[in-house]
């Protein structure tokens, strides 16, 4: 979003602060659901509340389930952090506390070695992002869906062999869509998985090529169209000619009922007369080994793409950039 192309070190400093102090909280709230479900302390939460901890119910319900004595002194220990031992002080730098050392051990020691101080920082910074995204992933399937336990995280069992199970999600079906073990239904979601990863992989590309190379000459001659002239991202969408749109829709048409249509008989995204990069009529790859690796390579970009041409859409269409700034650094 360009926050920081002002170059302003003071409100860089409190958004590091920020997401550290995010990055730390929820790093817990990851073990916080899934912990609960294998352990819980013996005895009373509350002994005036006769309540005991494993009486507490997990994740949201359990935030509803605090007694309010015990969410003050939370409330109050925050507070007491906030102001004492975790006070940001503005000669330092962000999520760097004078008495607190290794590991976040308060008046421990602190990593002497530069360049391993470094990477563990890093580290920090990548598993804290990491968990804010998780954490939000737990919380709204825990509030759609009311599940808290290890469904949430392991794998179905149903199709944990398939292609595109993956490390660190394993099989990733977090709204339990294939719990039942449908074949057929498995198969047509596989398959619009794939089709929407390969259109995004080109989609991608349609965000970033235009701004470095244009074909020469005329898109449109009818209309003095030329492609230089055409604008990027969704403005070019709404530029293309009528007949160039129905064009290009009855192109996939031909696709979809010709040569890329799925054969229930064969593997999602598997087609007869397209071979090896998709080429139409291309021989395929032969050795097994090599195929599933090309196979799971290509579902790993398809999702990427499709996160990544998501946020160029986001992007795009509320700030109007496309160009460079969209993905590379600013200076």
């Amino acid at each position: 979003m360009g926050l920081s192309k002002d170059g302003d070190m003071t409100k860089f400093k409190r958004r590091r602060a920020s997401e550290l102090k995010h990055g730390r909280i929820c790093m817990y709230a990851t073990l916080g659901y899934i912990v609960p479900e294998y352990f819980r302390f013996p005895g009373f939460l509350s002994v005036s509340e006769n309540l005991k901890f494993a009486d507490m119910p997990s994740g949201i319900n359990g935030m509803f389930s605090t007694p309010v004595a015990g969410g003050l002194q939370i409330f109050l220990f925050m507070g007491f952090l906030e102001v004492g031992l975790l006070r940001q002080d503005g000669s330092r730098a962000p999520g760097d506390f004078e008495n607190v050392g290794r590991l976040g051990v308060p008046y421990a020691e602190g990593e002497q070695d530069p360049e391993a101080r470094k990477r563990a920082l890093n580290s920090e910074l990548a598993n804290g992002r990491l968990a804010m995204v998780a954490f939000m992933g737990m919380l709204f399937q825990n509030g759609t869906f009311g599940s808290t336990g290890p469904e949430m995280w392991l794998p179905s069992s149903a199709f944990e062999n398939e292609l595109g199970v993956q490390a660190p999600v394993g099989y990733w079906d977090p709204m339990g869509l294939s719990k039942d073990g449908d074949m057929t239904k498995f198969k047509r979601r596989r398959a619009s998985e794939l089709k929407h990863g390969r259109i995004c992989m080109y989609a991608t590309l349609g965000y970033i090529v235009p701004e470095y190379f244009r074909f020469p000459g005329f898109l449109s001659v009818s209309e003095n169209l030329k492609f230089a002239d055409m604008p990027s991202g969704i403005n070019g969408m709404f530029s293309t000619p009528v007949a160039g749109g129905l064009q290009i829709f009855l192109f996939m048409g031909f696709l979809e009922v010709g040569l890329l249509r799925q054969d229930g008989s064969r593997a999602p995204g598997d087609f007869e007369n397209v071979g090896r990069l998709g080429v139409p009529y291309a021989e395929g790859e032969q050795d097994p080994e090599a195929r599933k690796r090309a196979l799971n390579s290509e579902l790993a970009n398809g999702r990427l793409a499709m996160v990544a041409f998501m946020g160029m859409l986001f992007q795009n269409g509320t700030f109007g950039s496309t160009g460079p700034e969209m993905w590379l650094p600013g200076a």
